[in-house]
């Protein structure tokens, strides 16, 4: 069963502040939501104006109930840090200082620095985003036909 949410005057003053006005996106859509809520609407319809489904209107209010506007700015979100950053100062160095040409080359000498073992997309992806690098593509020089390259004439007179 939905129960209503009724703000204090200060909570009122600081969610309709932070709905517009916060520097993350999401806690701005927590604070439209509880503000929603409070305004009377229903939570399938808060949702809606929120752009959220009817479960995430619920742990929004869930988690304003459990710990207060604190409880709807906190966020539990844990970015996984790969155990290659630690040597990635060295990586950059050797790549840097010696090209790799190939992907398998690169995880290649990666394992020969760190010890460490990647497969070619983990490689491809640490490279990228977490060194900047980026593949140069190569490609054949176009060679001009051979009726108007003198040097590639076959030579007359020899039969």
């Amino acid at each position: 069963m939905a129960r209503k949410i009724q703000l204090t005057e200060t909570e009122q003053t600081i969610v309709a502040t932070e709905r517009d006005s916060h520097p993350d996106a999401l806690v701005r859509r927590k604070m439209l939501v509880l503000w929603a809520v409070h305004s009377g609407l229903k939570h399938t319809k808060a949702g809606e104006v929120a752009g959220v489904c009817r479960a995430t209107v619920d742990r929004y209010l869930r988690a304003y109930r459990k710990g207060g506007l604190d409880g709807l700015r906190h966020r539990d979100i844990v970015v996984p840090v790969s155990a290659l950053a630690d040597h990635a100062e060295a990586i950059k160095a050797s790549l840097t200082e010696k090209p790799v040409r190939t992907v398998a080359e690169a995880a290649e000498r990666i394992k020969e620095i760190t010890g460490l073992e990647r497969g070619l997309t983990q490689t491809r992806v640490f490279l990228k985003n977490t060194l900047g690098l980026r593949w140069q593509r190569t490609r054949a020089v176009p060679v001009p036909p051979k009726s108007r390259c003198p040097s590639m004439l076959p030579i007359s007179g020899s039969s």
